[in-house]
């Protein structure tokens, strides 16, 4: 028994778990995939297609493969980090191929460590490991490290290291770590800058919970955000040098909210990509340069939403579902699914949205004090994909907290259960003895 206890709240022991689940994976999908086609598949995305202009010395440019000159398509370290893999093995190379996934696996299992601890911190160490387990045996999380050679595996282990970090500060003063959470989110925003839209959150959590308990000093919180800020000066710096323009991050957010957001919507596909030809759009893109088509995707999309008020309203409701669902009709594509691994899919997304939700509400009920640094991620992080559009890996980078959740939800549900029982029990034993008196 205590062998068993062990096994079950090791982190090591998850992690291993972990890693097996996702690298068995990869092992038997690849085996599907012809042995000539495995080294440029996966790899024709744009962080593919910069990736090989780095590797060809061509700077960071041309997202759809042909020389269409610098990009800021993408924030800058996934797509070197993907270059520098071409320049060690080969590229579009099958061993580049495995090589990319064992990193995206890695980073995946590893993702259980932060989760555990952070879990532990606010509930205790059953919680911990429930949330690593949860992540370990995660359906999506087998699948994406995989499936997109993107930064989304990375994405979700530095938002978990995020939230770990946010916590222990509560209790740290030293200059030191304050400085290493900054590095930590300089790092974070280059990678996906998504994760922005909770940076002020867990920072306005943190200057509020120090100064409740007497530790307030707002020079460490500043100097966290400066430190972040001058990570990311370099790249913004770059793209003003190189489009004449302020681009902090990324320039592709007009296409994404055209994408979601255009006259050529039809209302059969409930919520899913509008009807738009991606070789058009590309050509577009390559006649008229990056900026210029932003702006003009932008125009447009714009317009469409100023024209189209109540049909705006549908796609926001149906880019929420579509969001925690991973699709917007998801009785019909479980009813319809062919495979028990999509079917499983769409059951993880369910219970671990609707888990969430019973943590957050739990967290808050109990007046925990890590509350809102949780809810942040799944109320604060969506709102961009409810704008735009949505995918199933884009929910990824907060999956991990969304599963912490979950845990803390289902431990809730134990304990309020466990006290019914008692209370139930007590009951009928006062009762028994009330009739044999």
């Amino acid at each position: 028994m205590p062998l068993i206890r062990w096994a079950v709240t090791s982190v090591l022991v998850v992690v291993i778990v972990a890693f097996g689940l996702r690298l068995g994976y990869a092992w038997n999908e690849t085996a599907k995939i012809p042995r000539e086609v495995i080294g440029t598949a996966a790899f024709q995305t744009e962080t593919g297609h910069i990736a090989y202009s780095l590797a060809t010395g061509k700077g960071f440019a041309s997202p759809f493969q042909r020389d269409s000159g610098p990009t800021a398509w993408l924030t800058p370290l996934y797509p070197l980090l993907v270059a520098g893999i071409f320049n060690i093995f080969g590229v579009y190379t099958r061993a580049s191929f495995f090589a990319a996934v064992f990193l995206n696996i890695v980073f995946s299992a590893i993702t259980c460590v932060p989760i555990f601890y952070a879990g532990k911190r606010v509930t205790g160490l059953s919680v911990g490991a429930g949330a690593a387990w949860l992540w370990a045996i995660f359906p999506n999380a087998i699948l994406i490290p995989f499936e997109w050679i993107w930064d989304t595996s990375l994405a979700a282990l530095l938002a978990a290291i995020i939230l770990w970090a946010t916590l222990g500060l509560v209790d740290r003063g030293h200059w030191r770590y304050w400085i290493g959470y900054g590095l930590l989110w300089g790092v974070t925003l280059m990678t996906n800058p998504a994760l922005l839209s909770v940076f002020p959150v867990l920072l306005g959590w943190l200057i509020w919970t120090r100064r409740v308990r007497g530790r307030f000093r707002l020079g460490k919180p500043a100097m966290a955000a400066v430190v972040a800020l001058v990570c990311c000066i370099p790249w913004t710096v770059r793209n003003f040098v190189v489009f004449h323009r302020f681009i902090p991050f990324r320039s592709n957010l007009s296409y994404e909210l055209y994408i979601g957001n255009n006259e050529n919507y039809d209302e059969r596909h409930r919520g899913r990509l509008p009807v738009i030809t991606q070789d058009l759009e590309t050509l577009r893109y390559l006649r008229m340069g990056e900026i210029p088509f932003m702006d003009e995707e932008r125009r447009k999309a714009l317009q469409f939403i100023e024209s189209h008020p109540r049909m705006e309203t549908k796609l926001l409701g149906w880019r929420f579902v579509d969001f925690w669902m991973g699709v917007a009709d998801p009785w019909r594509a479980f009813v319809a699914a062919d495979s028990w691994l999509i079917r499983g899919i769409l059951l993880g997304n369910l219970v671990s949205s609707v888990g969430a939700l019973l943590g957050m509400v739990a967290l808050f009920w109990k007046r925990n004090q890590w509350a809102l640094a949780l809810a942040a991620y799944p109320v604060i992080f969506p709102m961009l994909y409810y704008v735009t559009h949505t995918s199933l890996r884009y929910r990824h980078p907060i999956d991990p907290v969304v599963l912490l959740l979950t845990a803390i939800g289902g431990g809730a549900i134990w304990g309020w259960g466990q006290s019914v029982f008692q209370h139930n029990k007590r009951t009928v034993a006062g009762g028994l003895a009330l009739s044999s008196s």
